[in-house]
């Protein structure tokens, strides 16, 4: 997953330590994690269990721990991979390693010791299952996505998603405390979460990584080639990235549909109106709202736009920021919308108002533009 703001200052060695840990990116991670554990908390009540607030507190709180030393440790062993290629790229070229504030080899230590703390953390605080699973994504991170795929094949981020799609696994893993596992290559056990719904969610940062990703490497196509990474834009082209671009975000919005059956929800699915068909169509409103708010950005692109002085195409830019605020958004109100449905039909309605406010406005000042002309 790329940054969206800049490289944080690494001139003293606890500031370079913490920027080979990718903090930025881990937030957003980390937001879809905690996500899980509240929503799968949120869901339990709604069956009849209670709800205790400080337990729930205390999960979210192992699992940002847990998952913020996992994937700091897999990105900093990213950046001791890619000392080579990172001077090549403006994006890069101050990170830690390049910069000289550590050396290639303290970002590996580095990064190996926060992995191995993380995933013990884990098995001791929450259960072997959330554990597994942000193991597996540290893995998948370094040795299929930096290593293998990423110098390889243009495709490099879309199989490389799978491991910024775990976090979701992890909170709901660390939430249901009846995971555990008979052995360390029980693989029945750490995919049988109990739901479909965790599933959901990994697919939805699965399909959302490759848009996400391509509209940065869009204006970032010069410098991949001269670091020899291929990234579609500069090995298939700007039309053909935005081709596959507006298919990733078409599969986002047609996945968002499965959500409006409370049985992915693990409710009933009841013939009359309950609390989880409320739930699942207030859910699949707003990610219907937001997948096409998001593809309209990526509609928006445009190749032919003038580069500012940073050398970014603004739409894509737009699109890439976009990105980022639409997958917060995607988790966000799904929390909303299980804690409390009216919440989420009283927002929907105040979005939809202000689409009309904004529409009759644009109306108005045509109106008032057409009746100064012909004044004149």
């Amino acid at each position: 997953m790329a940054e969206a703001a800049p490289e944080i200052d690494s001139s003293s060695m606890l500031g370079a330590l913490f920027a080979l840990m990718k903090p930025v990116v881990i937030i957003l991670l980390q937001v879809t994690a905690i996500s899980a554990v509240l929503i799968h908390d949120l869901i339990e009540y709604h069956q009849g269990a209670s709800f205790d607030l400080m337990a729930t507190i205390w999960t979210s709180f192992v699992v940002f721990v847990g998952g913020f030393l996992t994937a700091g440790g897999a990105n900093s062993i990213n950046m001791w991979y890619d000392a080579d290629i990172d001077p090549h790229m403006g994006r890069t070229a101050e990170r830690p390693v390049p910069a000289g504030n550590v050396t290639p080899r303290t970002a590996l230590l580095f990064g190996i010791f926060l992995s191995i703390i993380g995933t013990i953390w884990l098995i001791e605080l929450a259960n072997p299952v959330a554990a597994f699973w942000a193991a597996f994504s540290i893995v998948f991170y370094v040795i299929i996505y930096t290593i293998w795929l990423k110098r390889r094949t243009s495709q490099n981020i879309v199989i490389g998603g799978i491991a910024g799609s775990t976090p979701p696994l992890v909170g709901w893993a660390a939430a249901n405390d009846t995971l555990t596992m008979a052995s360390p290559l029980d693989f029945g056990a750490v995919l049988d979460l109990g739901a479909a719904l965790p599933w959901l969610m990994f697919m939805l940062i699965f399909l959302w990584t490759p848009p996400h990703f391509w509209a940065l490497a869009l204006f970032r196509d010069k410098e991949y080639s001269q670091a020899k990474v291929p990234m579609l834009p500069n090995v298939k082209g700007g039309k053909h990235t935005i081709a596959e671009m507006r298919v990733y975000t078409a599969l986002l919005i047609g996945i968002s549909a499965m959500f409006i059956d409370p049985i992915m929800w693990g409710f009933p699915r009841a013939d009359v109106w309950s609390t989880g068909w409320a739930i699942s169509t207030t859910y699949f409103a707003w990610a219907l709202l937001l997948g096409i708010w998001y593809n309209q950005s990526v509609l928006n692109i445009d190749l032919r736009e003038t580069r500012d002085e940073k050398g970014k195409i603004p739409s894509a830019f737009n699109s890439f920021m976009i990105s980022m605020k639409y997958l917060a958004l995607l988790f966000v109100t799904m929390v909303m919308s299980v804690a409390n449905f009216y919440v989420g039909i009283i927002m929907l309605a105040m979005v939809a108002l202000r689409e009309v406010y904004i529409r009759v406005k644009k109306v108005e000042g045509t109106n008032m533009n057409a009746a100064s002309l012909s004044t004149d």
